[in-house]
């Protein structure tokens, strides 16, 4: 099979990626590298004016005359490469927003490579239209936008995910729809809005490369290294606030015992390096299931503080704890903390089951094979 993956979202894309390999397929990744991630791609569109005085001009420009020169530029690098974007068995979009341009060059793109290859498939794994509406009505206990509803954050913060209740990106949206064979969501937090939509093929759970990744448990011993990566412009999304005011609780409680290490918006490859040194991760507080970063950390052996609900406990039948769940309340994450430290034998259990966890249910071949078995049904019942 010839396989065309567009956008990349935490690596999800590159894992995937070398699942079909591992199967005989041949894979193409389109992507712009994830922002200041820099995930590798097959073919790496260069996104410009970021920085300096070029991102103060196309700000102005986009208030001025709603042309955005960044949108417009990759447009070109994406047409520039249309021989090599056709003829393919199967498309899969990483989300509504692969390229995230503005809308109406991502419906170019998107039509191209609709009239251009077989079926076509979307990934439900970050925000986009369905999963925002679901969470702006409150249908969840917490979420992404409850430092919104709240009123810690504004929506100058938050306007990332909100930008897909716009009436364009509405467009977007049911444009999208119309021309794939179905959807698959990543985790349980995007399995919840999908639920029950008639274009919805189901979750498969994250890909991670476990081969990548050597197991380098907990150390039973002082200082405890836990690692805060932060994403600024995921701030309150991830619930870093939470994050930094349950560190300075433990930090006056244990001293020496304890190295905090806090990282931000680093590149991949930096950010991994500090996750090898690491004994407790944190990853984010507004959540079901765990992020493709927990994920990974996990397949290490790292204890991570993260979304480890009872819906994501029920869903796959645990009875041992592979990740510990945190809530939005830093009382409650101080808590967590110090009873690891308290009781470093745990983090070398917690350590333990997650890499098994991982080896059974998020190897990368063994879902990448859950991947083909649901293009090719979905393919098959929509012809």
């Amino acid at each position: 099979m010839n396989i065309l993956l567009v956008g990349e979202y935490s690596r999800l894309h590159n894992s995937l990626k070398e699942g079909l390999q591992k199967l005989g397929h041949r894979v193409v990744l389109l992507s712009t590298g994830d922002g200041f991630k820099d995930y590798p791609a097959d073919i790496k569109l260069d996104r410009k004016y970021t920085r300096g005085l070029a991102r103060k001009w196309r700000i102005l420009l986009v208030r001025l005359f709603n042309y955005d020169p960044a949108a417009a530029d990759l447009k070109k690098q994406f047409f520039r490469h249309y021989e090599s974007l056709k003829g393919f068995d199967y498309v899969q979009l990483i989300n509504e927003s692969p390229l995230e341009v503005t809308p109406g060059i991502e419906q170019q793109a998107i039509d191209w490579l609709y009239q251009n290859n077989g079926p076509m498939y979307l990934l439900c794994c970050g925000t986009d239209y369905l999963s925002v509406q679901h969470i702006y009505n409150q249908r969840q206990r917490y979420s992404i936008l409850t430092s919104y509803f709240d009123g810690k954050s504004s929506a100058q913060d938050h306007d990332g995910a909100l930008k897909y209740l716009r009436q364009d990106f509405k467009e977007l949206h049911e444009f999208v729809f119309k021309r794939i064979h179905g959807v698959i969501a990543s985790s349980i937090d995007y399995d919840m809005p999908m639920s029950g939509h008639p274009q919805y093929l189901g979750m498969i759970p994250n890909p991670i490369n476990v081969d990548l990744l050597p197991f380098q448990p907990p150390r039973a011993e002082n200082p405890i290294v836990i690692l805060h990566g932060i994403n600024r412009s995921s701030y309150y999304k991830k619930g870093n606030d939470y994050f930094e005011a349950a560190l300075e609780q433990v930090k006056a409680s244990y001293g020496d015992r304890i190295m905090i290490d806090t990282v931000e918006d680093l590149p991949y490859q930096e950010y991994i390096e500090h996750v090898a040194k690491a004994d407790i991760v944190l990853d984010q507080v507004y959540a079901f299931d765990q992020g493709y970063n927990a994920l990974e950390a996990m397949a290490r052996g790292k204890v991570v503080l993260t979304g480890a609900e009872r819906e994501f406990m029920e869903h796959y039948q645990l009875k041992e704890q592979v990740a510990v769940n945190v809530l939005p309340d830093s009382e409650q994450i101080a808590r967590v903390m110090s009873e690891l430290i308290e009781a470093p034998e745990k983090l070398t259990q917690i350590g333990r089951n997650a890499r098994d966890f991982i080896a059974e249910y998020h190897d990368y071949v063994q879902v990448a094979k859950q991947y083909l078995d649901n293009w090719k049904a979905a393919a098959t019942t929509r012809e």
